[in-house]
């Protein structure tokens, strides 16, 4: 049974948290790395699924090959980050499931049919990106999630041995510069865009 966290732990994750356009010089060591993914994973997917594939671009070959398929605004972001995650889906993700999910023939549901993987892949790395980002602040960096790129030449440049993968999106992680951020973007009240029927 869940319990409430306290209300500094949701300034973290939601109230307080921001999404960044530059960075501290503060590297995200590889133990960080690690440990974002293993908050990660334990997020629910459809069936446990878990199509997301994260490709983490810390090197500065790594970051330049991904600035190169960035729209302008974006290059500079990605390169000054200290590690951008590549969220990814694997349009193949079933064949994992009679170990992800053993209690049923799951792999089943989805034979013969690339659309529903399709659909279900990106619905669900999505959510495991969104994971991603909550893991991370939760472990006291920022995030600057980005959709600013050319996801046919990321999938060239990072996915051409896995061809059944492709991009979603990409977010920057590391200790945000707090002179790289806006002033805070209306957020909705409740009636204007939900109901309960």
């Amino acid at each position: 049974m869940g319990k409430p966290l306290c209300e500094g732990a949701l300034d973290t994750l939601f109230r307080e948290a921001r999404s960044y356009n530059g960075w501290i010089d503060k590297g995200v060591s590889d133990d960080e790395i690690r440990a974002i993914y293993e908050l990660m994973k334990m997020g629910p997917t459809s069936a446990n699924m878990q199509p997301g594939r994260i490709v983490w671009c810390k090197s500065d070959e790594a970051k330049q090959k991904l600035a190169d398929c960035a729209i302008e605004g974006n290059k500079a972001k990605i390169l000054a980050a200290p590690v951008v995650a590549i969220i990814g889906y694997d349009i193949d993700f079933h064949e994992e499931l009679p170990w992800l999910f053993p209690h049923t023939d799951a792999k089943s549901w989805f034979d013969g049919d690339e659309e529903a993987r399709r659909t279900q892949a990106f619905r669900n790395s999505s959510l495991q990106g969104a994971y991603l980002m909550l893991a991370a602040r939760a472990l006291g960096l920022d995030c600057g999630p980005m959709s600013g790129f050319d996801n046919a030449a990321v999938d060239k440049a990072f996915f051409a041995d896995e061809p059944r993968q492709r991009s979603n999106f990409i977010c920057a992680i590391g200790h945000g510069d707090e002179a790289s951020i806006f002033g805070r973007s209306p957020r909705p009240e409740f009636d204007i865009f939900n109901r309960v029927v």
